[in-house]
């Protein structure tokens, strides 16, 4: 796997096309309006929702990276699908999931959503802590990406997609608890937590655990994934969206939202992945927790979100590269040893 098709040069996409081109791919990027200024890759402007031409735009690769909107995500693997190519993606959504799953059925290359960071980075941590244990009961997988200095009661700024978290705020999400598979709402299951003694409220979102439902069923008796903001963002959401009706308007709640909090450069991101169960008979527990920050990338600061997100789906392009992982099929984050991830260029990020 030598050359690469990145589609959505956003603040992660073209993060990821950057880092992928420094890890030795031939790398080309592509978007409707081709970002100005200088690239050490090739850009080129394309309607990416011309799945006819993005096919054939795909037979001169051997994989693509979709960094787009959630909901285009399905005609561009149709389209890599048809040309016989790895695909990934950063998807956190569950019927998008759910069809390239199918699609890898008769698949030639890999097919690989859900490689970002919740789904993504979280779950290899996750299946990592289960792993530990000779019988693992519960697996609390917990990520916020949030401002570094938080401003208003609702203390949050948009860094990531307005489209991706309005989806996860109201899309119903899948849990095991106490050994049954079930479906939950989201903006539920309040709790609090504190991470280098900042306070934390986290509670239910939809598709962070990717596809541990299918994995870890009979296997861990309870799996979920909540999401972390600061205290007070959980019941203003509720507000927002059920009382003023905003989630029948999905588009113009991610409108209003993003001209009230716009991204800020000083962010981080918190990981919090907490497992329980027995090691030699013994009761224990392990948890994975960290606050990542913004750091330099190619001589310019990169945000958290940015580059936990970009850099963990390289780490896993390299991984494939490498031999590390399967060449065709589907892909499970859970499948991915932490070990090995961690030891890829791109991936040693999450080690500092």
């Amino acid at each position: 796997m030598k050359k690469i098709a990145v589609l959505g040069l956003g603040k992660v996409g073209d993060l990821a096309a950057l880092l992928l081109h420094e890890s030795g791919f031939s790398v080309t990027g592509f978007d409707l309006h081709a970002p100005r200024g200088s690239h050490p890759f090739d850009v080129e402007s394309a309607d990416v929702s011309d799945r006819q031409a993005m096919q054939e735009k795909f037979a001169q690769f051997d994989a693509v990276l979709s960094c787009l909107p959630y909901h285009l995500n399905i005609a561009v693997a149709d389209a890599a699908h048809a040309a016989g190519i790895h695909y990934f993606d950063l998807t956190e959504d569950v019927p998008t999931t759910q069809h390239i799953i199918g699609l890898s059925e008769t698949s030639k290359g890999l097919m690989a959503p859900q490689c970002g960071l919740a789904p993504g980075f979280v779950g290899i941590v996750g299946a990592s802590l289960i792993g530990a244990f000779d019988n693992c009961r519960s697996v609390r997988m917990r990520v916020g990406a949030l401002p570094q200095n938080p401003t208003g009661l609702m203390g949050y700024s948009f860094n990531w997609s307005p489209e991706g978290v309005v989806n996860e705020y109201l899309n119903d999400c899948e849990v095991i608890e106490d050994g049954e598979r079930k479906w939950v709402s989201p903006m539920e299951w309040h709790e609090t937590l504190y991470i280098d003694g900042v306070k934390l409220e986290a509670f239910t979102t939809s598709g962070g655990l990717g596809t541990m439902c299918d994995t870890y069923h009979g296997v861990v008796d309870n799996i979920d994934y909540k999401t972390m903001r600061y205290p007070g963002h959980m019941e203003l959401m509720n507000f927002f969206f059920h009382e003023l009706l905003l989630r029948e308007r999905r588009e113009l709640a991610g409108e209003i939202l993003v001209h009230a909090k716009p991204p800020v450069d000083h962010d981080v991101v918190y990981v919090h992945v907490a497992a329980e169960g027995t090691i030699d008979d013994r009761l224990s527990r392990k948890e994975f927790v960290r606050a990542y920050r913004p750091i330099e990338i190619a001589g310019k600061e990169r945000t958290a979100i940015a580059w936990t997100t970009a850099g963990s789906v390289v780490a896993v392009i390299e991984m494939v590269r490498h031999g590390l992982l399967p060449q065709s099929g589907f892909l499970k984050q859970e499948d991915i040893p932490l070990a090995a991830f961690l030891g890829t260029r791109t991936g040693a990020f999450y080690g500092q």
